[in-house]
């Protein structure tokens, strides 16, 4: 059994589809992203998730790091992962949220930085204060 989860991504809706006993993790997670500027989910000995938090420390940003094979809960966290990045094959981590919402992985982190895009969305977070 499926359950719906709706999301708002800009303007646009976004409709997710959980299996039913992923549901509570992601609604933890998601509270989580929501109470704190910026969270990385991670896992430690992940070199990819290594450079996004050192990017993001290098900018003065303090994320909320959960390393996922150090929590209880990491694999179900893992798996609403995938959902999230809506591919099997990709590696669901690093995962960044950003105010709230889901930025994306590395390749999203480091475009966004090289474009410029990325210290404005961090400030308008409250991530960052300069």
């Amino acid at each position: 059994m499926m359950h719906v989860v709706k999301e708002t991504r800009n303007t646009n809706q976004v409709v997710r589809r959980f299996p039913v006993e992923l549901v509570k993790t992601y609604e933890k997670m998601r509270k989580l992203a929501s109470a704190n500027a910026v969270v990385v989910f991670s896992i430690s000995s992940c070199c990819m998730c290594h450079v996004v938090k050192s990017l993001l420390f290098g900018l003065g940003v303090g994320p909320t790091i959960v390393e996922l094979d150090e929590e209880k809960n990491g694999k179900e966290m893992q798996a609403v992962l995938y959902v999230l990045v809506g591919d099997d094959r990709e590696q669901p981590v690093p995962a960044i949220f950003v105010g709230g919402k889901f930025l994306g992985g590395v390749e999203t982190v480091m475009s966004s930085h090289i474009n410029g895009s990325l210290v404005p969305l961090l400030k308008e977070a409250g991530a960052l204060w300069l």
